[in-house]
């Protein structure tokens, strides 16, 4: 039995020992399982076929060209990028090819016309391949986010791709494709990645329950997929956030606790007073919610669904007169008015929809 063996039994026989006291597990380290759990490799990333096959393909010939990912958050575009960069290049030249730039560092004209452009303008060789690994003769830039990147920015970049393309590779990770200006996007092959379905997300975090040893029951595995709507990476700081908190057994009702979601039987009661036609009812319940504390704009998304999924009680008609008012709600709130009148307004708005009265929608 090798030393690495000898330490993995300890910590079994230690696990077992205080799982027998009822105690939970002690967590391994305080890295965050988001970046432990991180796929290392390509072909690891989960749900993303296409992009995958593809990009396999793209590894193998070592020649890969300026690329955009773009897709919703937690999807694996920024895991892509860097298992690309690690698979080119491995540990040794990493530092010196790559450069990683997101919405957190300048990304203004400024840093496009000096650290950007000097990284880009080095000239690199093609002999040194240490471990084996293809090590092309260019770099990499990966710029996180880059759909926060000023107009100017952007600009300044395209004649930066254009002049070191024989020695610079540049990825570009975004949510919102539409706000990377058109010729940067056409310098880049575009590759989309899909939310996560339950089925894709449920295995991957029961891979992560069996390797911390969490027991997590159906109802919550599902309440989990449902509150993370298709971000993996949501869903497992929300599985370590709960497992700090409540041990190494977690219900449907911790992870709502820990999501910061709106109980269900809060929005209903919302719901239900507005369907009554009274606004004094409707007005008592907004004012509960606001003296609990809870966010207006989650509130706004999840009557929002109330509304979309009631079959009989509502008309068509009823449906998008609420649901414009819920729009126009949600962009006061994220422009910084006040959430009490936001949630009075969605109300009254809602009680005139439910009881047909006239009104200017």
């Amino acid at each position: 039995m090798n030393w690495e063996e000898e330490i993995r039994r300890r910590k079994n026989k230690k696990g077992e020992e205080r799982e027998k006291r009822g105690m939970a597990p002690v967590l391994q380290s305080s890295q965050p399982w988001v970046e432990k759990y991180r796929p290392k490799q390509v072909k690891d990333v989960a749900h993303q076929e296409e992009v995958v096959r593809v990009l396999t393909n793209t590894l193998e010939t070592a020649d890969c060209p300026h690329m955009l990912f773009y897709g919703p958050p937690g999807t694996g575009k920024t895991t892509t990028a860097l298992a690309i960069a690690h698979q080119l290049f491995g540990p040794e030249l990493y530092k010196s090819r790559v450069l990683e730039l997101n919405a957190s560092d300048d990304r203004g004209i400024n840093v496009v016309r000096t650290k950007i452009k000097d990284f880009a303008a080095v000239a690199v060789g093609s002999n040194h391949r240490p471990g084996g690994y293809p090590c092309p003769a260019f770099k990499i830039i990966i710029l996180d986010e880059a759909d926060s990147m000023t107009e100017d920015a952007q600009n300044a970049l395209r004649r930066t791709m254009e002049t070191y393309s024989k020695v610079t590779r540049f990825f570009f990770i975004c949510n919102y494709i539409s706000r990377i200006i058109e010729p940067l996007a056409s310098r880049c092959a575009k590759f989309r990645f899909k939310p996560l379905s339950e089925e894709v997300m449920t295995h991957r975090i029961m891979h992560i329950c069996n390797e911390e040893g969490l027991n997590l029951d159906e109802e919550a595995l599902s309440t989990l997929s449902s509150i993370s709507q298709g971000d993996l990476r949501r869903a497992i700081t929300y599985l370590q956030s709960g497992a700090r908190l409540f041990g190494s057994t977690i219900t449907s009702t911790d992870l709502l606790d820990v999501s910061g979601v709106v109980p269900l039987e809060v929005v209903n009661k919302l719901f239900t007073a507005c369907k009554s036609g009274d606004f004094d009812i409707a007005n008592k319940e907004v004012d509960n919610i606001v003296a609990e504390g809870y966010p207006a704009s989650q509130i706004i998304n999840q009557l929002f669904d109330i509304i979309v999924e009631a079959d009989n009680d509502i008309t068509d008609i009823q449906k998008a007169k609420i649901c414009k008012c819920l729009a126009e709600t949600d962009k006061r709130l994220v422009d910084g008015a006040d959430e009490y009148l936001q949630l009075l307004d969605v109300a009254s708005n809602t009680i005139r929809a439910l009881s047909e009265m006239a009104q200017d929608f």
